[in-house]
């Protein structure tokens, strides 16, 4: 199933399904994702996609493809390397990125695979990690690279978590319906051009081993985001250096999932 949060036209916050007979309306879902709903026959138009789920926490994970920390010329890790982000962060699809007016001249676009918590995961095996997964959408960890390499002395959290800087959705496809995670065509499109073409085949560690890693001594909520992290293709790498400046458009897109799009604005 693919679960959408949206502004319904009489200005309801609900949860449902996008209508494949009707674009722009949805089956509006009763209850909790996180714990018990169901689909109703209530239709109801669509005046604003936010971001799929409220999360209490938003993890992310560097240099997580095989091709990412090459580019990077940084040694691959032996486990998860995490991060955190600020929930100030999220805006939903449609939503500007905004370039801070503190001064980050360097601002990237990463795509990638979210994963949305279930239910409360402590400890939990890879074998069973995938059972505390509700599903998944699609993720930008939009960052302030002069921030995160250098005013900040590579501690990653401040150049992360400026407001707009978590991008997520449209939508959380379920896992019944994404039977391998680590199976996915994942791109970032800047302006029209493709800049990262990858497949989550390339992470260094399945999503199994990443929800069972992070669950070690720490509580995954539910509705916990993990950012998994991002392919090779990012702006700063490149040769000269691309940066997403005003007036710039980024897509997100991970087959089985949808596209994910924001504009890119100056702070004012």
């Amino acid at each position: 199933m693919k679960i959408i949060r949206f502004i319904s036209g009489r200005d309801e916050k609900l949860h449902g399904t996008p209508d494949p007979a009707a674009p722009g309306r949805a089956r509006v879902i009763e209850g909790d994702i996180l714990t018990r709903f169901s689909l109703t026959d209530r239709v109801e138009t669509i005046k604003k996609i936010l971001t799929p789920v409220e999360p209490p926490n938003i993890l992310a994970l560097g240099f997580s493809y095989g091709k990412h920390a090459g580019e990077t010329e940084s040694k691959a890790p032996e486990s998860p390397v995490l991060f955190i982000k600020g929930t100030n962060t999220l805006i939903g699809p449609g939503d500007a990125i905004l370039l801070p007016r503190v001064g980050p001249d360097e601002v990237d676009y990463e795509a990638e695979l979210a994963i949305v918590i279930g239910r409360r995961a402590k400890n939990v095996s890879v074998k069973e990690a995938l059972e505390y997964v509700l599903g998944y959408t699609c993720g930008n960890d939009v960052s302030a690279r002069d921030w995160q390499m250098v005013k900040q002395k590579k501690q990653w959290a401040r150049g992360k978590s400026f407001d707009t800087f978590c991008p997520l959705g449209p939508c959380i496809v379920t896992k019944d319906e994404v039977p391998d995670p680590n199976n996915l065509r994942i791109q970032s499109i800047l302006n029209g051009k493709v800049m990262q073409d990858s497949n989550t085949s390339d992470m260094l560690f399945s999503v199994a081993e990443i929800v069972s890693d992070l669950s070690r001594s720490m509580t995954l909520l539910p509705g916990t985001v993990i950012m998994t992290g991002t392919p090779e293709g990012v702006g700063f790498v490149r040769k000269p250096p691309v940066f997403m400046r005003h007036g710039d458009v980024i897509t997100i897109a991970i087959e089985k999932i949808g596209e994910l799009t924001n504009p890119v604005e100056n702070e004012t």
